[in-house]
């Protein structure tokens, strides 16, 4: 081969290696590297931890100030459930949908959706089981059924067709119990519960949800799930840190967390839905709480759990950085022998819930909360 047909075979080749070789003097010089190692804010959960013994004892500690920020020790006894069905309907897309109530205090009772999957003869056992949480609408559970406003957050109804029980309960402050100035005003319950918080109280009542599909023989005890958009979102955080008899949960666009916000007063506002009335006095001082969102996260840990955020559901540079706080929450799954059971997604759709987010969600339950054959790709057998 000619001088001449050598550099042309190397020229059409390898054109595209000749800028990355360092040969024109007016390209950058980009010399091989390893990565380097991601340092963050959130490198305080596993500061100091080194082992899976040396996370159990801090996860106690974290435990502790996740209850204390929510102020559990000021809940009110559980009264017994009394559970009551005030209605019945036969769903056409093959499932029984129920609207069910249940006491949550001595003088409360909560409602929900209840809807159960229609089985193919001779098929028997228990079932799975996913509580629902909506976000801030006034009729949730009625949205959550498919029944009013966007049918892509018709979670009950969307679930339930994948063969799982589902509970949709009512936020305390929507719907039914929709207090004189409004849904969503918090006024009141922290007028008879003024050392409570409001995420105590939804997480109390959405633990009381699990114990209502525990009472179910249909349901099995120890495969149920929590799901959860926007407020629904935030619940299903704070249920699975709370109550470990969830085993899988997803939540979808919920808040950002504590630091790196621009507006964590809004955690504490002084009007209308109030997260922790306590806290304001110290977020106005510029001091945060001792525990923030990935520690509350990690709580979770090693149990199934699924974050989906949108990178411009927000302030970008905040949803970025819910991005470093997840890959520091997966190191905890990775530590406890568990890294399987994290997963995050991360969209371009802001607040909303989009077929490719539903549909991770479904096979995300699918996946860890059913059995493996349920799952399993299976060969064309021709």
């Amino acid at each position: 081969m000619s001088r001449f047909l050598l550099w042309a075979f190397w020229g059409s080749l390898g054109s595209g290696l000749v800028a990355t070789a360092g040969l024109r003097a007016d390209e950058p010089q980009r010399p091989r590297s390893d990565p380097p190692e991601i340092v963050s804010s959130w490198d305080d959960l596993t500061n100091g931890v080194k082992t899976k013994e040396d996370w159990e004892q801090r996860r106690a500690e974290l435990h502790r100030r996740f209850l204390d920020l929510i102020r559990d020790q000021h809940k009110p006894v559980k009264p017994p459930l009394d559970l009551q069905i005030h209605e019945t309907v036969e769903v056409a897309a093959g499932y029984t949908r129920q609207l069910i109530s249940y006491a949550v205090e001595s003088d409360e009772r909560a409602h929900a959706y209840l809807a159960i999957p229609q089985r193919p003869a001779g098929e028997t056992g228990p079932l799975p089981a996913i509580v629902a949480l909506h976000g801030t609408f006034p009729q949730g559970i009625e949205q959550a059924a498919g029944l009013v406003d966007d049918a892509s957050k018709a979670h009950l109804h969307h679930l339930v067709q994948r063969g799982y029980v589902v509970i949709a309960p009512e936020h305390f402050v929507s719907g039914r119990r929709i207090p004189p100035e409004g849904a969503y005003d918090t006024t009141r319950f922290h007028q008879k519960h003024p050392e409570w918080t409001a995420v105590g109280k939804f997480t109390y009542e959405h633990s009381i949800a699990i114990d209502v599909l525990q009472t179910l023989d249909i349901v099995d005890p120890d495969r149920i799930g929590a799901m959860g958009h926007s407020l629904g979102g935030q619940g299903t955080i704070f249920l699975s840190a709370y109550d470990s008899r969830v085993k899988a949960a997803v939540d979808n666009c919920s808040a950002a967390f504590f630091r790196h916000n621009s507006g964590v007063e809004h955690w504490s506002r002084d009007r209308w839905y109030v997260y922790f009335k306590h806290l304001r006095p110290q977020l106005l001082n510029g001091q945060l709480p001792p525990i923030d969102f990935h520690e509350v996260l990690a709580l979770s840990a090693p149990r199934g759990f699924l974050d989906i955020s949108g990178i411009n559901d927000g302030p970008r540079l905040t949803q970025k950085q819910r991005v470093l706080m997840l890959l520091k929450v997966a190191d905890v799954y990775e530590m406890v022998g568990a890294p399987q059971n994290f997963e995050f997604f991360v969209h371009q759709r802001g607040h909303s819930v989009p077929v490719e987010t539903r549909e991770l969600m479904g096979a995300f339950f699918d996946a860890h909360l059913k059995p493996q054959s349920a799952t399993s790709a299976r060969r064309v057998n021709e």
